[in-house]
């Protein structure tokens, strides 16, 4: 059995186990959330109820990354935001540094690993076959610490490591550069030449309501009251509560299978079939 203890705001998983020596021993996980402590607690109850369960003993970075994506992402990140950190993972972390001990990862070694891929030739783009950049970039190398600060604070708490060598790193500075946006004017011809009635009002939306292109896409018509009434008593309205987001087929397959009572009840929708009948066809 595992309990649960709050202690300073956090929750901690306490659980027991036997080592190699045949020795029984406590153990600590600490999480932000209660909801994440129950989690784990469930996990631990039915992996020893199962016979499967395993303490954790990350010994290299590969292993703790391979870990921490698997409990950490696949239930924190978004889509499009497992893509982009799979990405720099197999790209920037594991080829360089994916066999470091983690006893032998600290502060230095991080900072001597962010000036190694500034050394270092980016990675061609696979869909266009170009790179931004001849060398990896200070802002890619701002990503990378972002994941590995976040991957080794899990690992913390996780009790894999004493402290997070990412905390006082120093990360390559990087300059932002400035991005030439449309001016009224542009926007005035740009409707004006539009024959596509959908984009130009696709085009419209996105400037007068500030949207992002997801933000354009997930819009459904729950989101949108300009009914004659609602305009007259000046209250229509926007609402922007979801995002159509666009991913690979290899990062959907990574992630967990479709939950099957989800699926039974997107199709018994009729008009969710209709639509996916259509799609289909068109896709043939």
């Amino acid at each position: 059995m595992a309990s649960i203890r709050e202690r300073n705001g956090k929750f901690n998983v306490i659980y027991s186990y036997t080592n190699e020596k045949g020795e029984r021993k406590q153990k600590w996980e600490t999480y932000e959330t209660k909801a994440e402590a129950k989690r784990r607690k469930k996990e631990i109850e039915y992996k020893k109820e199962m016979g499967s369960f395993v303490v954790r003993k990350c010994k290299t970075l590969d292993e703790l990354i391979t870990e921490y994506v698997a409990l950490y992402g696949k239930e924190n990140w978004a889509l499009s935001t497992y893509e982009g950190n799979v990405s720099l993972i197999n790209n920037y972390i594991l080829p360089i540094i994916g066999d470091a001990k983690l006893s032998e990862i600290n502060t230095r070694f991080i900072e001597r690993y962010y000036q190694s891929l500034l050394k270092r030739r980016a990675v061609i783009n696979p869909l266009n076959k170009t790179s931004k950049n001849e060398f990896v970039s200070a802002s890619t190398i701002r990503d990378i610490n972002k994941l590995l600060r976040n991957c080794f604070e899990q690992a913390v708490k996780w009790e894999l490591m004493e402290k997070n060598p990412c905390i006082h790193a120093t990360v390559p500075k990087h300059k932002s550069q400035k991005r030439d946006i449309w001016t009224a004017d542009t926007l005035m011809y740009a409707l004006s030449v539009c024959e596509d009635e959908r984009l130009k009002l696709a085009i419209n939306l996105s400037f007068s309501c500030s949207l992002r292109l997801g933000e354009l896409l997930g819009l459904t018509w729950d989101c949108v009251d300009i009914s004659p009434e609602a305009i007259e008593e000046n209250r229509a309205y926007v609402f922007i509560n979801k995002e159509s987001q666009r991913i690979r087929k290899e990062s959907l397959n990574a992630l967990d299978e479709v939950d099957p009572e989800l699926l039974a009840k997107v199709l018994a929708n009729p008009e969710m079939r209709a639509l996916l009948n259509s799609l289909a066809k068109t896709m043939k």
